[in-house]
């Protein structure tokens, strides 16, 4: 199964998610389908960036890996990356982002309470998508646990947003901390998309556990090498500005092992408490950072990651072959990435 072929079947099923409505109330679906990439500014019909897609085909081929038939799954890929879109719409208002993909946010072209409706509307595509299972042929019992699983996930990232939240500003998070906290609002959508989708695809109760570890994993790697980018990712590649995460001072994994590790984890701290960080206070961060190993540190917890989810893929037997071999492939495509 080619990735373009199935982002195609993604978004046309992504699509026929949204409710056939009136003109009155047209412009809420297409302010959604503007985060989705489906309309511009001024909610014109376009083709803009949609990001990687990421999450709806471990859904694909998790199904896939299980024995099962991915068309039973495209309900629940295009419910996976509606949700997703969702919480990046409120993310996007609770950090106050005003770009998001090279574009203008949401809440940023409309206004702070259409954004939040935007957002709420949007999180009732992705249940509505949910609910198309039962037409893609789910037995009705599966489909009730995967909605059940679902519900919890989406809770899992608002606690994982929550506690995001919460830690702004407190330089005394540890690593644990931040772990538990990116373990839901990150990790929990990816663990979702191999598990739920290997019990659409009739996995037992082994091969579904495997699958959901295998997700949690990817999801852990994803976000450390995200926070690994974030700082010294290339621009020209990654499209946001370099050591972005320093001069908004996010406390993402390299700080936090700085600020426990490194000698001058002082001066790291003063410069994080500032209102705004210069050019100057950015460059003696990286100053810090490298002194204290911090990058290496943290790729090696990303590797650490990357192998437990390649391990849990050694668990998952009985199924498709070829669809277990692209779940690895596209785990060793995202070591070390660029963007």
């Amino acid at each position: 199964m080619k990735h373009d072929i199935s982002r195609i079947a993604i978004q046309d099923t992504m699509r026929a998610s949204f409710p056939k409505v009136e003109a009155r109330v047209a412009r809420f679906y297409a302010m959604q389908q503007y985060q989705l990439g489906w309309r511009d500014e001024l909610l014109a019909p376009a083709n803009a960036v949609t990001g990687k897609l990421l999450r709806p085909y471990l859904v694909l081929l998790a199904c896939r890996a299980a024995g099962g038939d991915m068309q039973q799954a495209l309900p629940l890929a295009a419910a996976i990356q509606l949700v997703h879109d969702f919480t990046l719409i409120h993310d996007d208002i609770e950090d106050q982002s005003e770009t998001r993909r090279g574009r203008p946010t949401v809440w940023k072209l409309w206004g702070l309470a259409q954004g939040i409706n935007t957002g709420d509307g949007l999180l009732i595509v992705a249940h509505l998508a949910l609910h198309r299972m039962r037409e893609a042929g789910v037995p009705a019992e599966v489909a009730l646990e995967v909605i059940g699983r679902f519900d919890q996930t989406i809770l899992a990232v608002c606690e994982g947003q929550f506690l995001d939240l919460s830690y702004e500003g407190d330089l005394s998070i540890g690593e644990a901390d931040y772990l538990a906290m990116i373990s839901r609002k990150t990790a929990a959508l990816v663990a979702a998309a191999g598990g739920l989708g290997a019990i659409i695809g009739g996995a037992d109760g082994a091969t579904a556990k495997a699958l959901f570890d295998f997700g949690q994993n990817l999801g852990l790697a994803f976000q450390i090498q995200d926070d690994v980018l974030g700082i010294w990712g290339d621009p020209a590649v990654t499209g946001k500005p370099v050591a972005g995460d320093l001069y908004r001072r996010k406390l993402s994994l390299p700080i936090i092992h700085a600020l426990q590790r490194a000698e001058q984890r002082g001066n790291l701290a003063d410069v994080y408490r500032k209102n705004r960080a210069s050019d100057q206070d950015v460059k003696r961060m990286l100053d810090i950072l490298e002194q204290a190993g911090s990058r290496g540190y943290v790729e090696g917890v990303a590797a650490f990651y990357h192998a437990q989810a390649l391990a849990a893929l050694d668990m998952v037997c009985g199924g498709d072959a070829a669809a277990v071999a692209e779940l690895r492939a596209v785990t060793q495509g995202l070591v070390g990435r660029r963007s």
